[in-house]
């Protein structure tokens, strides 16, 4: 750790935005920066190649591995929640889908009186970031330290998906973060050469060696010290040693929709019975952290496939040690590919504005879905071997649930009720998702290569049968936000700004500070937020994209 004592800037967390703000904020020769990170270092190679997400997910070395309490509406079943560990945070572990959301997702922050959040005021943030090596307009950025790059896999079964969806009716989308989000398409990645590119590798790695920027790793934050009504810096552990590094200008708290109302409540900052009840003083009451916690939920629809053209032909371990290689010496084969690279946003009610379902679609079958994954290198028949499978869930949920504190103690994982499905508008939706996928999945595109369906299972028709499926089987898509909203009522936490309310020198700046949740995956809304705290706290607007953009 750093022996500094004081700093002008102390960001809590190396995720997807305290990258961004280490680098912005160090950019001003005259601002010392220290970044604190509770993980380690992102040095394992295994972080590159896009193909091993699903090992690091799993991790117990680069994640938080939390896990859900019982949710009600899921059977009792307790969800894992992977949350990086690690330099890049989430981003350092995620599918690296890049998907920023829509224009009503923005436009409806600003109407709640979020000034300087509209889709307009946020677009030059999201363009400021942006490295895209191949699309550039009026939606994109090319000259961005984030590499972002179209969908790289050929498997035949995406443009058989593509098809169908154009032949169920849909339109055929070419950009998800463009003009419209609604249609069929493949994903943007965040993917440079091959190689997973997360919010450290894109900002961190390129100015680590700053003078006036400090990162100290394997660093707990215990609590932010408050003097007063103004947070003065934080309290850290380090090992067996424990000290306070004093902030002269701000601490701005970046550790993520769990870790950061963690950190306020351990504070003495949140609901006071919730604090009283772990024997925290209250500093300042502020009833809304911890609240308002939203996450997209779906479930994994499968079928089998008539002929030998999965992704399944690429699992047998002779040729995943070959494309892994390869992968790592030339940014090339199928390890340097997303599974999930095909997608769709769709209606369930023709007179919506926007979206609010999202799918996506693996020429594979998902282990997820609780189904058996045969062995590559036993001989079976094809329709016991090959399989597809297709996430389905609703994007603008209406169930909200909470973060809280299971113990005073700073290493003590939080609790976590997402009360997913609580509310019947989110069961409707995905059962009008799951009979529209049933309908792309019959269209003609889909005739030399449909076997029969494996989840739901055809013989599950009616609502209720439907419904009972998908309390035992719905999972998460790890997208959790909003239990720091912004706002001005009193549940709010942070105000247009990110500053904390009622606290000086205090600042949010994660997925936490969401409002109302993005459509779709909320990874870039995440590093745009970053961008927008800098900008706020050097006084400035967003910088113009660079030069070439």
């Amino acid at each position: 750790m750093t022996r500094a004592r004081s700093f002008d800037t102390i960001v809590v967390g190396a995720g997807s935005a305290g990258c961004v703000l280490a680098n912005r904020l160090s950019a001003d020769p005259d601002r010392s920066v220290l970044l604190v990170e509770a993980g380690g270092k992102d040095r394992n190679p295994l972080f590159r190649l896009p193909m091993l997400m699903g090992r690091l997910f799993h991790s117990g070395i680069y994640n938080w591995r939390y896990h859900t309490e019982p949710v009600p509406d899921l059977g009792g079943r307790s969800l894992y929640w992977p949350r990086g560990k690690v330099l890049g945070g989430s981003s350092t572990i995620n599918g690296m889908v890049y998907v920023r959301g829509n224009r009503h997702d923005y436009d409806r922050w600003a109407q709640m009186g979020l000034a300087g959040w509209s889709y307009d005021e946020v677009l030059p943030a999201f363009r400021r970031s942006e490295g895209h090596v191949q699309r550039g307009d009026a939606y994109h950025g090319t000259g961005g330290e984030l590499t972002v790059c179209r969908a790289r896999g050929d498997n035949p079964l995406f443009d058989t998906f593509l098809e169908a969806g154009r032949q169920a009716g849909w339109p055929v989308n070419d950009d998800f973060n463009g003009a419209e989000q609604e249609g069929f398409g493949r994903y943007d990645f965040t993917i440079r050469r091959g190689k997973r590119c997360s919010t450290s590798t894109a900002f961190l790695r390129p100015v680590r060696h700053r003078r006036n920027l400090a990162i100290a790793t394997d660093c707990l934050v215990r609590r932010v010290v408050v003097d007063g009504s103004r947070a003065t810096g934080i309290e850290v552990a380090q090992g067996a040693e424990t000290r306070t590094i004093r902030a002269q200008r701000e601490v701005i708290l970046c550790g993520g929709t769990v870790n950061t109302p963690q950190i306020l409540m351990l504070s003495g900052i949140g609901p006071a019975d919730e604090l009283k009840r772990h024997g925290i003083p209250v500093i300042h009451e502020l009833p809304g952290v911890g609240r308002n916690l939203q996450d997209h939920v779906d479930c994994v629809i499968a079928y089998t496939c008539t002929q030998p053209i999965t992704l399944y032909r690429n699992l047998r371990a002779d040729r995943l040690t070959g494309s892994v290689i390869a992968g790592m010496l030339f940014g090339r084969g199928i390890a340097t590919t997303f599974p999930y690279e095909a997608g769709a946003f769709l209606k369930t009610r023709t007179e919506m504005v926007s979206p609010d379902i999202q799918v996506h679609f693996m020429p594979a079958l998902e282990a997820t879905a609780n189904l058996h994954i045969p062995n590559p290198f036993k001989k079976a028949p094809v329709e016991e071997t090959h399989g597809f499978s297709l996430r389905v869930g609703p994007i603008v949920p209406e169930s909200r649930g909470w973060i809280g504190l299971r113990s005073a103690d700073p290493a003590a994982p939080a609790l976590i009720q997402p009360n997913y499905l609580q509310d019947e508008a989110d069961r409707r939706t995905t059962i009008a998702g799951i009979r529209m996928v049933r309908e792309v999945i019959a269209q003609p595109a889909f005739d030399a290569v449909r076997g029969r369906e494996l989840a739901p299972g055809e013989a599950v028709r009616s609502d209720e049968e439907l419904t009972a499926w998908l309390r035992a089987n719905a999972v998460t898509t790890f997208h959790p936000v909003g239990t720091c909203r912004m706002g001005t009522d009193p549940m709010a936490v942070v105000d247009a700004r990110l500053k904390v309310h009622g606290i000086e020198g205090l600042r949010v700046a994660d997925a936490s500070v969401m409002p109302v949740i993005t459509s779709g995956n909320t990874n870039a809304a995440a590093i745009m937020i970053g961008e927008k705290a800098a900008a706020f706290i050097r006084e400035t607007a967003p910088p113009s994209p660079p030069a070439g953009s």
